[in-house]
C-alpha cells in the first residue's frame, strides 16, 4: 500500500511545484519582527508590484505586510475586508480601490458605477478608521488609451480619483498622489498597451509609497 500512495505522490508533485511557482511573492505572508509597527497595503496588482519593493526600502523600519489577494473593485473589498484587516493591530494601512471599479463590461456599463463607487468607499473607509490604525488613500494610477493587451477599456480614474479625494477629505485621510507622481513618466514606465507597470516603474512607485509611509511612520 505504501508504494503505489509514494507513487501517486511524486506524480502529482511537479503540479504542486508548478502552482506554488504561479504565486505572486507579494501575496506570500511575512512574519511580523518583534517591536516593530505593522503596515498593511491594500489594492490591486499595481500594488502588488510594489510591495517587495516598498518591502525592502522600508526593512527594519516596519513590518510590511499585504491582503494576500488582488484587491479588486470595491465590492470584492466590502466582501473580504473583515477578512484581511483579521484581528492583529494595524498602525498604519496604506490602501487604494478604484481601476477595477472602473472597467467596462460587457454591458457597456462600469463594473462599479460612480455612485456605487463612492458608496463603497465610505463603507470600507468606516471599516478601516474602526481598527485606529493611521491610513494612507493611493490615488488611481493613469490608464492608457486603448487598444489595450488584453482587449478591455475604462472608464475616467479623473472622476474617481475626485470621488476619492472627496470622501478621504471629509475623513481627514492624507492623499498618497501617485496618479500625479507617475504620469509625467507613465509612457515611459507603464508596459505597452497595459496599464501595468514595467519593473522600473514598480520600483518607482515603490520610492513614493515607502516615502509616504515613513513620514508617517515618523509621526508614531
Amino acid at each position: 500500500m505504501i508504494r503505489p500512495l509514494l507513487l501517486f505522490v511524486i506524480a502529482l508533485l511537479p503540479g504542486l511545484l508548478s502552482a506554488q511557482k504561479k504565486i505572486n511573492p507579494s501575496l506570500l505572508p511575512i512574519e511580523d519582527k518583534p517591536g516593530l509597527p505593522r503596515v498593511l497595503l491594500i489594492g490591486d496588482s499595481i500594488s502588488m508590484g510594489y510591495t517587495i519593493p516598498v518591502r525592502e526600502r522600508l526593512e527594519g523600519k516596519a513590518n510590511i505586510h499585504r491582503i494576500p489577494a488582488n484587491g479588486g473593485p470595491t465590492t470584492r473589498g466590502l466582501t473580504n475586508i473583515d477578512k484581511w484587516l483579521g484581528d492583529g493591530k494595524w498602525d498604519i494601512i496604506h490602501f487604494n480601490w478604484g481601476i477595477h471599479d472602473l472597467r467596462h463590461m460587457d454591458d457597456g456599463k462600469r463594473q462599479v458605477e460612480p455612485a456605487d463607487y463612492e458608496k463603497n468607499l465610505r463603507a470600507l473607509v468606516e471599516k478601516l478608521k474602526a481598527t485606529g490604525a493611521k491610513l494612507i488613500w493611493a490615488s488611481i494610477t493613469p490608464i492608457p488609451e486603448p487598444p489595450l493587451i488584453p482587449d478591455r477599456t475604462f472608464g475616467d480614474e479623473k472622476e474617481y480619483n475626485e470621488i476619492a479625494a472627496k470622501v478621504m477629505k471629509e475623513n481627514d485621510i492624507p492623499i498618497n498622489d501617485l496618479h500625479t507622481y507617475v504620469l509625467p513618466r507613465f509612457s515611459e514606465l507603464q508596459k505597452k498597451q497595459d496599464l501595468h507597470y514595467q519593473p522600473e516603474g514598480s520600483e518607482f512607485l515603490a520610492e513614493k509609497v515607502a516615502a509616504e509611509i515613513e513620514k508617517m511612520l515618523e509621526q508614531e
